[in-house]
């Protein structure tokens, strides 16, 4: 068995493992720190992957000082990203296959994000995906976002599987510790971050790609 338990849902986030943006935030925010004066590095992006942009602030506040104008920076990087992903928006590798087995398998799928409805509806509508999904959960749908289990909670609960029976696939940290707090199955399909000790201690599998995790859904058949 590919998986320790029956797969009877599959819970997917969104940047980074459906769509393929967070080189695109991350070339924005560094862009955006060259104008404001500050060194922004890949791996201060990293630091930042899966997490709330109010977390993201204090992130920066504590990196750069508090007066550091972090409302003007974020204004500055979103004017960016729009422009970069209205252009270069694309699907991660395997995103309609796997939908397509899904669709054979006969298994409900939803989304966990930690990102607006808007920019679900946006992205996602660009590519006809949204109406492939039973239900999303945005930013805007819980209080406590990852890696608290809320999220994947409450996608289980509008799919109406028990999470013990979801398929939860991730591509951050907070992502992965949400999944696994809500009991689901996790698997990581790295993107910006690499898997760390933990990463591979709380997920049954780590995948290298959506191609990867369908065969993994096939061998549990």
């Amino acid at each position: 068995m590919s998986f320790p338990r029956r797969v009877d849902a599959v819970v997917f986030d969104m940047d980074g493992l459906l769509l393929d943006t967070e080189t695109v935030y991350r070339a924005a925010m560094i862009e955006a720190g060259s104008v404001f004066g500050i060194e922004f590095t890949g791996a201060t992006y990293a630091a930042l992957v899966g997490k709330t942009n109010p977390e993201s602030a204090l992130l920066l506040a504590e990196l750069y000082g508090e007066n550091f104008p972090v409302r003007a920076y974020f204004e500055r990087v979103w004017s960016d990203v729009e422009d970069l992903l209205a252009a270069e928006t694309r699907l991660k590798a395997g995103v309609v296959e796997i939908l397509d087995y899904l669709d054979d398998r006969g298994l409900p799928r939803g989304i966990a994000t930690s990102n607006g409805m808007l920019s679900v509806e946006k992205y996602l509508g660009r590519f006809d995906l949204l109406h492939r999904f039973n239900a999303v959960v945005a930013h805007q749908d819980v209080t406590r976002h990852k890696p608290n289990p809320d999220p994947y909670l409450l996608a289980a609960q509008r799919i109406g599987v028990d999470p013990i029976h979801c398929l939860a696939l991730e591509d951050s940290h907070p992502g992965v510790r949400a999944a696994h707090a809500a009991g689901m199955m996790t698997v990581m399909v790295p993107d910006i971050l690499d898997p760390n000790e933990e990463m591979h201690d709380k997920c049954v599998h780590i995948a290298d790609s959506l191609h990867h995790v369908m065969d993994l859904l096939k061998a549990s058949v």
